[in-house]
């Protein structure tokens, strides 16, 4: 069964193959992406990132004057170089390339009532390593007992800043983890967690 820690795969991410690897899409996306500065052990944490590995590209990024840290007490903290005259140009592909899932989870963190959230269908099996047509929506899975007005604003507050469709579906916690025809295709597609980090299994 395909899981979402196929994410971390060090290749190119096939959606966007202009960066060195996975890795440093990676970094960037989240140090662009989200509002607070981070450590570099902070965001190794966030990514699930060995620590070796974000110190090494963050060394990488910091030389090439795309992102900048603070000296805070013991910590140094790293964010976006705004003054850079890449900022706003790579914003705008990070929020493309890698945007949904920071985007999501941020939208739809708030939404009383939503247990679990993943990404699913042509968007996750691209984003996930296999290769196929260029996805043309983002397909979300919300579990849990939200208001529905509230995810489908939330959703469209995301449509309007990546520019494309973002459709979700809701489903109960036991909805989930039946044995449907339709929620097979999904576990076997794979699936990237955003809010939660279960996949849908098979009742006995």
């Amino acid at each position: 069964m395909e899981s979402a820690i196929h994410y971390m795969r060090t290749a190119a991410p096939l959606l966007l193959p202009l960066f060195r690897s996975a890795n440093q899409a990676r970094v960037l996306s989240a140090l662009f992406l989200t509002v607070d500065r981070m450590s570099i052990q902070n965001l190794s944490e966030y990514l699930a990132i060995p620590y070796a590995t974000v110190h090494r590209e963050v060394g990488r990024l910091l030389e090439a004057g795309l992102i900048t840290e603070e000296k805070v007490g013991n910590y140094r903290l790293i964010g976006p170089n705004e003054q850079s005259p890449y900022y706003r140009p790579l914003s705008e592909l990070l929020e493309i390339a890698s945007g949904p899932v920071p985007l999501l989870r941020k939208a739809l963190e708030g939404v009383d009532g939503v247990q679990e959230v993943v990404i699913f269908g042509s968007w996750a099996h691209r984003a996930l390593g296999h290769r196929g047509p260029a996805p043309e929506d983002i397909d979300v899975m919300v579990i849990g007992q939200p208001d529905i007005g509230k995810v489908y604003a939330a959703c469209s507050s995301v449509t309007k800043k990546l520019g494309w469709s973002v459709n979700p579906t809701i489903m109960s916690v036991d909805e989930w983890h039946e044995e449907t025809p339709f929620l097979r295709n999904v576990r076997d597609s794979g699936v990237l967690n955003v809010i939660g980090s279960s996949e849908p299994k098979a009742r006995a």
